[in-house]
């Protein structure tokens, strides 16, 4: 595959962003091509069946583009859907949910984890699995959190309603003991600075908050070096995003999270 070829990234809604935000710090001169399936958001509430087909659906948008590899930028899609993704592409796929329990078992230092995700990540129990891969030791305690994505892609980031919404998921964890929180869907970190002051709140103390997206660039990152697949190009790499519903809601969401101008969002059916 050509190293200069795009990298594609695609979620449900805008929670995939944050792994975008987080490539364009990493691997600042790869282009990326971005697809929010804003007409279906969310997918946590989705059957398994449900959400395979939307998930080759938009991977076979973005293999049409051309792309070099594909991010699974959806805690969701990862933990239901990436070794049927692997199977139908032929382009390397990468998920978010084993470099988010890597990270987590590092900051837990042998306590426990938790985990804050959707309905669906989290009954899958990919998380757990993924963690026991890496660490025997390690209990694992998940929480579903639908509110905190409907928060996210309607921007509401900041005040009473998200604190009083955080406080309500973490309770649980901070009572089990955690020694650190993931954030096991990618529109978290969005509400990353609520969801950290809340649970030093609730515990007495700082309790890590492991982003599963920044870990998931890492990972992006060397495995594009470890191929030489690392664009040969300098400078800033393009942007292009497609949205399946309201490209003009998720522009003004978009530009104030990435912090830089963006080109048109264009509206594409699946």
């Amino acid at each position: 595959m050509d190293p200069d070829a795009p990298l594609g990234v695609f979620d449900s809604g805008l929670g995939g962003l944050t792994v975008v935000r987080a490539l364009r710090e990493r691997c600042p001169a790869e282009n990326i091509v971005y697809l929010g399936d804003t007409a279906r958001v969310p997918y946590g509430t989705r059957s398994a069946e449900t959400v395979v087909r939307y998930a080759i659906g938009c991977a076979r948008v973005l293999v049409n583009r051309g792309v070099k590899a594909i991010v699974v930028a959806c805690n969701t899609v990862s933990a239901v859907a990436l070794d049927m993704l692997r199977v139908e592409l032929d382009r390397p796929v990468l998920g978010v949910i084993v470099p988010g329990a890597r990270a987590a078992v590092a900051a837990a230092e042998g306590g426990a984890v938790g985990v804050l995700g959707t309905t669906g990540t989290i009954t899958s129990g990919a998380y757990p699995r993924a963690v026991a891969s890496l660490s025997t030791r390690t209990e694992v305690f998940g929480q579903p959190a639908p509110l905190l994505v409907s928060l996210a892609e309607e921007g509401w980031l900041e005040g009473e309603v998200p604190r009083l919404v955080s406080q309500r998921y973490l309770e649980p964890l901070v009572r089990a003991g955690v020694r650190c929180v993931v954030l096991g869907c990618t529109h978290f970190p969005l509400l990353q600075r609520v969801i950290e002051a809340e649970a030093a709140s609730l515990a007495g103390a700082p309790i890590p908050i492991v982003d599963s997206a920044s870990a998931t660039a890492d990972d992006v990152a060397a495995f594009l070096t470890e191929r030489g697949q690392r664009t040969t190009r300098s400078g800033r790499g393009k942007l292009e995003l497609f949205v399946t519903d309201l490209p003009k809601s998720f522009s003004t969401v978009a530009e104030r999270f990435l912090g830089e101008p963006l080109g048109d969002v264009h509206q594409i059916d699946l």
